[in-house]
């Protein structure tokens, strides 16, 4: 029988020269499937991957209990020694505890590619940053000095915005920023914002408190008894997460809406793929009728007659899903994107990567159409009666 399934499969993929173009309308209806299919992906997974790299489990950040995001708490400054005292904070024998106070404030800059407006982050920081965040790195220039209005802006800030560069001044309100340092934090989040010193930006915008706490742990273990302390402080109206499940839960609502629009999308233009594999492979079978039926006649199973016709439909499916996978990559790896969802305090930048896994999801929707698609053609083939099908025209 698999000898049979061989011989069947190899003469019906032999015949496909003949039905060139039915065949290629068959591989571009796939490739357009996968392809918005994976390029969407790899904007929900790129979003994603940007916020959710940004928290680290050993981090705790402290908003106001009333608040979500850190663009709506507001973090009173006499709580803030309390937050640092608190046990589970790590603590050097030379140095205060890695606590630091933060305030953003968003406000615009204009954009390279355009020079329309955007939205940027300002983190108003302190001096224990780097210790609480050590991943970031100075790459270029210096730290902002406190009471100075001075930025060190992140790398894909700095790609994204004009008049950025070392020693250009930046006007926010009614005051100039001198851009004196850039930053990277290894393409997550922070990367597209620009850091200066907290009480500063302030004093130079009008507010009075922060917006959060972030405290650096001793160790992952050390967040519950570091949050019980502090829930349990009657004055402190706060609510205390991992620094990583707020990031995450930053970019649930945007990643969460593509992953839906992808797979909506998708779904609408597989329905019209499998349509259009019903069509061509209904035609390859009545073009080979007389060969099925003469196959039939000299004692070849219905089996293998099935698996050549699904064979067929595969192939075609699959080469559309590669070709579809290959001009996202083309198109879309390694860009960068902007956002500005409700959920997430300003602009975010983030990068597309069209890995193996989106690949092999597409292959995987590209198999699904195949089958849908080439059942019943199959099937219509296996039974074609023989008498009907030798019958003279």
């Amino acid at each position: 029988m698999l000898r049979q399934i061989l011989t069947i499969t190899v003469l019906n993929l032999r015949s496909i020269p003949q039905r060139v173009a039915s065949s290629i309308v068959v591989v571009i209806g796939v490739a357009g499937v996968v392809g918005v299919l994976v390029a969407v992906l790899a904007m929900a997974g790129g979003l994603a991957s940007a916020l959710g790299d940004a928290g680290s489990p050993a981090r705790a950040i402290v908003l106001h209990k009333a608040a979500q995001t850190e663009g709506f708490s507001n973090i009173e400054v006499g709580w803030v020694g309390t937050i640092a005292d608190a046990p589970g904070v790590l603590r050097a024998r030379t140095s205060s505890p890695a606590v630091v106070a933060e305030r953003i404030v968003g406000a615009n800059l204009h954009r390279r590619a355009d020079g329309m407006e955007a939205g940027i982050t300002l983190r108003g920081t302190g001096e224990a940053a780097f210790r609480v965040h050590p991943e970031w790195r100075l790459t270029a220039g210096r730290m902002f000095r406190p009471g100075l209005r001075e930025l060190v802006i992140g790398t894909a800030a700095a790609a994204e915005f004009a008049g950025v560069e070392l020693g250009d001044h930046v006007r926010f309100g009614t005051s100039d920023w001198t851009v004196v340092g850039r930053f990277s934090s290894h393409g997550d989040s922070h990367d597209s914002e620009a850091l200066t010193d907290a009480r500063t930006l302030m004093s130079a915008f009008g507010w009075g408190e922060f917006s959060s706490v972030t405290a650096r742990l001793e160790s992952p273990a050390a967040f519950d008894s570091f949050r019980r302390a502090l829930l349990a402080n009657p004055s402190l109206e706060i609510d205390v997460q991992r620094e990583q499940d707020y990031y995450r839960s930053q970019s649930k609502g945007t990643a969460g809406l593509l992953f839906l629009v992808s797979t909506v999308v998708g779904t609408i233009m597989a329905i019209g793929a499998v349509f259009t594999a019903l069509n061509t492979l209904y035609q390859a079978v009545a073009t080979r009728s007389t060969e099925i039926a003469t196959l039939r006649a000299i004692g070849f199973g219905p089996a293998g007659v099935v698996s050549s016709v699904l064979v067929e439909s595969l192939l075609l499916c699959v080469l559309g899903a590669l070709l579809g996978a290959g001009i996202a990559w083309l198109l879309f790896n390694g860009d960068t994107l902007s956002t500005n969802d409700g959920a997430i305090d300003s602009q975010v930048n983030f990068r597309l990567l069209v890995g193996p896994r989106l690949v092999g999801i597409g292959i995987m929707w590209a198999c699904a159409i195949a089958l849908i698609g080439g059942l019943l053609p199959a099937v219509r083939a296996a039974r074609l009666p023989v008498a009907v099908a030798l019958r003279p025209a």
